[in-house]
C-alpha cells in the first residue's frame, strides 16, 4: 500500500518587506542579502496573524468537507507556540470544523518537527488505510531588530494531507535520522526571540547532512544518481546551496549535477520571497520544486534533508505519483506578488507588536480584513479566533 502526501496547501501573511529596503535601512550592502543569503523578500505577520490563523488558512485551501469528516488526526508542528498547554492544533481543528473524534496535538523539535509529524502520520495510515491525517507546519520566525538573523525572518504555514493511495508523493520507507545534543539555536521560555550561534549552527547543519547521508547510503545502498532533485531545510537558501555542493561529488555524471542544480534553483523560489518559516521551510522548498519544474515526471524520486537545531536531522525520499501535476498550482509566484509592501518602520511596528491587555487580561484587535482567519481578541486571557468572513 502506498502512503504519502495527497494534497499540499500553503499560506503566508499579507505583508512583505523587500530586503533591498532593509539593507538600506541597516546600512549594509544589499548584495550581502541577495547573494550572500540568496533572499529577496520576507513575509511579515501582524499581531492578528499567528500559527493558528496561518495553519488554518493553509489547510482550508485544500480540504473538502469530505476530507474534514475523514481526518482522524491533526498534528501541528511549530516552534512558535502560543500556549504552554493547549495545542494550536486544537484551535485549528475547531476553526476548520473537522469531525470531533480526531486526535489533535502539537509537536516540537525546532525546524525538524514537521518531518516527525509526517512519519507519525504515515504510521497511523499504515494501520488505518482509510484514515486521513492533516499535518501542519506553521511558524513565524523572529530574530530581533538589527540582529544578524533579522534578514532570515519570515512567516508561513504548509498543510499536508497524508493518506493511502496519495495523488502527489509517496513515502519510500527509507528514512535515516540522527540526534545530537547541541546548542546551536534555542529559545528559552522567558525569551521572545531565539539565541543563535550562527557559525556553529551552519557547521552542524552541513556536518549532519554529510553524516546522515553517509549512513543513508550505507543502509540503503543508494546513489544520488537515483534522485531527480534534493530538497533541503531552508533557513536561508545559500546554506542549502552549500549543502547541495557538498553532495555533488566528482563521481556524479555532469548531466546529473546539472539536473540537481537546476532543480535546486526551482526549490528555493518561494523561500526567496517568503523567508524562513522554520518547520515549513523544507516543505515550502518541496512545493516550490513541484510547482516550478515542469520537467519532473511520475516515478522520479526526490530526496529530502530535514534539520532542526538542537539537533535532529533526517534524510529520506519520496516518489512522484502518476498525475501529481494535476494537484498543484501554477500561479503561486504571482499571488505572492500581490502582498502589500511595507516600509522598514512599518515592518518594525507590525512584526514586533505585542498585545496590550487591560486589567481583565483582555484586548480587542482590528485591521484583519484581508486575512482568512484572524486572532480577533484576547478575552480574559483566552485567545479568540474567527473566520474573517464571519466577522464582516
Amino acid at each position: 500500500m502506498k502512503i504519502g502526501i495527497d494534497k499540499i496547501g500553503f499560506a503566508t501573511s499579507q505583508f512583505v518587506l523587500k530586503l533591498q529596503d532593509l539593507a538600506v535601512a541597516r546600512n549594509i550592502d544589499p548584495e550581502k542579502l541577495s547573494k550572500g543569503l540568496l533572499l529577496k523578500e520576507l513575509s511579515i505577520a501582524p499581531l492578528t496573524e499567528d500559527i493558528v490563523t496561518l495553519g488554518a488558512t493553509a489547510s482550508q485551501s485544500i480540504l473538502t468537507e469530505a476530507d474534514k469528516q475523514d481526518i482522524e488526526m491533526v498534528i501541528l508542528a511549530t516552534e512558535s507556540g502560543i500556549d504552554q498547554s493547549k495545542a494550536g492544533a486544537v484551535f485549528i481543528h475547531g476553526l476548520l470544523g473537522i469531525q470531533p473524534f480526531a486526535r489533535s496535538f502539537e509537536i516540537k523539535e525546532a525546524c525538524y518537527g514537521a518531518t516527525a509529524a509526517l512519519d507519525y502520520a504515515r504510521l497511523h495510515v499504515a494501520s488505518h488505510p482509510n484514515a486521513k491525517v492533516l499535518v501542519i507546519a506553521s511558524d513565524i520566525a523572529k530574530y530581533g531588530i538589527e540582529t544578524s538573523g533579522e534578514p532570515t525572518q519570515g512567516a508561513g504555514a504548509l498543510a499536508m494531507l497524508v493518506t493511502s493511495n496519495p495523488r502527489i508523493l509517496s513515502f519510500n520507507g527509507d528514512a535515516v535520522a540522527q540526534t545530537r545534543d547541541i546548542m546551536d539555536f534555542w529559545r528559552p521560555n522567558y525569551s521572545t526571540t531565539p539565541f543563535v550561534n550562527g557559525v556553529y549552527s551552519t557547521k552542524q547543519y552541513l556536518d549532519t547532512l554529510k553524516t546522515t547521508w553517509a549512513e543513508y547510503q550505507k543502509r540503503f545502498n543508494r546513489s544520488l544518481e537515483e534522485f531527480s532533485a534534493v530538497c533541503f531545510h531552508l533557513p536561508y537558501p545559500k546554506l542549502a546551496l552549500k549543502g547541495l555542493q557538498k553532495l555533488l561529488t566528482k563521481e556524479l555524471s555532469e548531466e546529473k549535477r546539472s539536473q540537481l542544480t537546476y532543480n535546486f534553483e526551482q526549490s528555493i523560489r518561494y523561500s526567496q520571497k517568503v523567508g524562513n518559516i522554520y518547520t515549513g521551510s523544507l516543505y515550502l522548498g518541496l512545493l516550490s520544486l513541484l510547482e516550478n519544474q515542469p520537467q519532473l515526471v511520475a516515478g522520479e524520486k526526490i530526496a529530502l534533508f530535514s534539520y532542526g537545531s538542537g539537533a535532529v536531522a533526517e534524510f529520506f525520499s519520496m516518489t512522484l505519483v502518476e498525475g501529481f501535476e494535476k494537484h498543484l498550482r501554477t500561479d503561486r509566484l504571482q499571488e505572492l506578488d500581490t502582498r502589500t509592501p511595507v516600509r522598514v518602520a512599518e515592518y518594525e511596528d507590525l512584526f514586533f507588536a505585542e498585545a496590550i491587555l487591560d486589567e481583565t487580561g483582555s484586548a480587542i484587535f482590528s485591521n484583519y480584513d484581508n486575512q482568512t482567519y484572524a486572532l480577533t481578541e484576547i478575552r480574559e486571557h483566552e485567545r479568540v479566533y474567527h473566520a474573517v468572513e464571519d466577522q464582516a
